[in-house]
């Protein structure tokens, strides 16, 4: 009885002691909930913000809008004086059904002075008939030489300087390989190449002897001479285009898109080529040093030949004073072949921003010219392009070998896109001083409207002028109201040329046609500026000084020139370098860098004259080779 009571007592006690301790828990959490507000509250008085203000909405103040004055293209029309010229040649194609790649490529043109009588002749490089057509039975077709008058009237006399000679041709390149003071011709054809010899007379058949006629299963395109080594002599490049024979172009399928009947071929289905490099001995001969010189180049992957090559232009374009070349290649990347100054080169066009359009896919490339097209240091090549790709403007602002794809920016690439440009080439046609751009155009197929509406076989050329500098627009095409309709006319262009034909100080122009007539346009323009064309003689083993550079002051404007004839599509512009002068009546000096690194000065020409200029036999300074 008494351990119940005591058992209950106990249990009492516990019960009690539980009560206490939970009323002092309660009691000490309210006093922590007490304290952490007061602890709050004084943390968030000492750290309290003034209250937001939100702001007016004030009006926003635009940015006055530049406008660009449009620019005042000048009228310089131009005349067809084809048929008035004296000029009846038609290119043969050889196109007789078959459609074989090599019918549409053709053809090329060369302006020259090739009997030495100080105005500016013409070389039509032409095709023949396929020995397999037996329907034609026409006389063979030949190569056309004629003759200026100095006046602008032409006769034919081709057969009296022994060129009267049949050849699948393309294009041309002029040159005094042999320093005898007479300008020699090299022809590159389908087939065996030919060089021949001016004797003062005739041209002679040199090629086998000198060792450049080349593979006679080749297909030669783009061809010009320069002094790659600058030994004094000149050296001889050729390109070729695609591996062709007659056999593997009928065995392909090649159909427009829907057609029945066959097309032309794609540069796809063929395989590529080398580029051919001779040196000249000096002595009349070359040898083949394209292997050593390091042209020889190669897909990575499958080790097969890369270029498919149309066009070649050259220039120092890091200043070393040693020749670059770079050739414009259709369906792959271009090449930039940097002279190495030790008889090789390398080829850098992906490094130097050429290769590709800016995509980094390779178009459909033909014609090439490059030029110090703003008279600073800025360089700039030019590259016209197949249908629905536009015309490319690499541009360097200096001689880093750092290009960038301008064509858009300036106004060029949209005004190019739909048409299929073989020849490209920059000149002043209206003498203001900046130089402007030319393109021959025109398609592969005669029924390419029935696949592309926007496409057409005949082209119209196309004229860009370099505006001033208030124009929207660093490039502005001419329309006909600038130009006259003869320049506008649609042809099948291709090679193109220009040259002071009728001795009156601007550029004439002359468009080869595939299949068709040429067509000489005279410039009429009549703006009032001065000109003044430059001609150099070179004292040594490279009378014709290609490869020179000549710079012109003017005020506080300087204009840089490299004599090389070698530009366009297949073909040879004029050796006399022609500067427009603007409004300018005074030409502060002329500074020379000749070939072989000697330089030359000479102050205060009078302007509206061709200007003869001699290299000393002693160079009054050098430079640095």
């Amino acid at each position: 009885m008494n351990r119940l009571k005591k058992a209950n007592n106990s249990d009492q006690r516990t019960e009690d002691d539980d009560l206490a301790i939970g009323r002092a828990l309660r009691a000490s959490l309210l006093v922590f909930l007490l304290l952490g507000s007061i602890g709050s509250g004084v943390y968030l008085w000492l750290n309290r913000r003034a209250p937001a203000i939100t702001p007016e909405a004030a009006p926003i103040a635009l940015p006055e809008t530049r406008v660009k004055s449009t620019a005042v293209i000048p009228t310089v029309h131009w005349t067809d004086i084809t048929q008035a010229a004296g000029i009846d040649f038609v290119h043969t194609n050889g196109a007789h059904g078959e459609k074989l790649l090599p019918e549409t490529m053709g053809a090329g043109i060369a302006a020259w002075d090739f009997d030495q009588d100080g105005d500016q002749d013409l070389l039509f490089v032409n095709a023949t008939h396929w020995p397999e057509d037996s329907t034609e039975s026409t006389p063979a077709s030949t190569l056309a030489l004629y003759q200026n008058d100095g006046h602008g009237k032409f006769v034919d006399v081709t057969a009296d300087w022994g060129l009267d000679i049949s050849l699948i041709g393309m294009g041309a390149a002029c040159g005094d390989y042999d320093s005898d003071g007479r300008v020699d011709l090299f022809v590159s054809c389908v087939g065996a190449d030919h060089l021949f010899h001016n004797t003062g007379e005739r041209f002679v058949d040199v090629s086998q002897a000198a060792r450049v006629a080349g593979d006679s299963a080749a297909w030669s395109s783009a061809c010009g001479w320069f002094d790659y080594d600058r030994d004094g002599d000149l050296d001889l490049m050729v390109t070729h285009y695609v591996e062709w024979s007659r056999e593997f172009d009928l065995a392909q399928n090649f159909r427009l898109l829907g057609g029945a009947e066959r097309a032309y071929g794609r540069p796809q289905s063929f395989a590529g080529t080398y580029p051919s490099l001779f040196r000249n001995d000096g002595e009349g001969k070359f040898a083949d040093v394209s292997a050593e010189a390091g042209l020889q180049i190669q897909h990575a992957a499958t080790a097969v030949p890369v270029a498919k090559s149309l066009g070649l232009a050259f220039e120092d374009l890091d200043g070393d004073q040693y020749l670059d070349c770079v050739i414009s290649n259709d369906t792959v990347q271009n090449f930039l072949l940097h002279n190495q100054r030790d008889g090789t080169f390398e080829e850098i066009a992906t490094m130097a921003g050429i290769a590709f359009d800016s995509n980094g896919a390779a178009r459909g490339a033909m014609g090439i010219d490059i030029a110090s097209f703003r008279n600073d240091p800025c360089l700039a090549v030019a590259i016209g392009n197949f249908a629905n790709e536009m015309s490319a403007l690499y541009v360097c602002r200096g001689r880093d070998l750092q290009f960038y794809d301008a064509a858009i920016a300036n106004g060029l690439g949209p005004a190019t896109r739909l048409e299929l440009t073989f020849a490209v080439f920059f000149f002043d046609f209206d003498l203001d001083g900046r130089l402007d751009l030319l393109q021959a155009n025109g398609h592969l197929e005669q029924d390419i409207a029935r696949v592309q509406a926007s496409q057409h076989y005949e082209q119209s050329p196309q004229l860009f002028w370099h505006a001033d500098a208030d124009s929207s627009s660093e490039f502005v095409r001419c329309g006909e109201s600038q130009t006259g309709p003869d320049f506008q006319r649609p042809m099948v262009g291709r090679g193109a040329t220009y040259a002071d034909f009728d001795g009156d100080g601007d550029l004439d122009v002359v468009i080869a046609g595939c299949g068709q007539p040429p067509r000489m346009l005279r410039n009429d323009q009549n703006l009032g500026h001065h000109w003044l064309r430059v001609k150099l003689i070179g004292s040594g083993d490279n009378p014709d000084a290609i490869g020179a550079r000549i710079i012109l002051t003017v005020g506080e404007s300087q204009q840089e020139r490299l004599v090389s004839p070698t530009r366009g599509y297949l073909s040879q512009v004029e050796l006399p370098v022609t500067f427009g002068l603007g409004n300018s009546q005074t030409v502060e000096r002329i500074h020379i860098r000749w070939p072989d690194g000697s330089e030359q000065e000479v102050l205060g020409p009078d302007v509206d004259q061709l200007l003869s200029i001699r290299q000393p036999t002693k160079p009054a300074s050098h430079a640095g080779s």
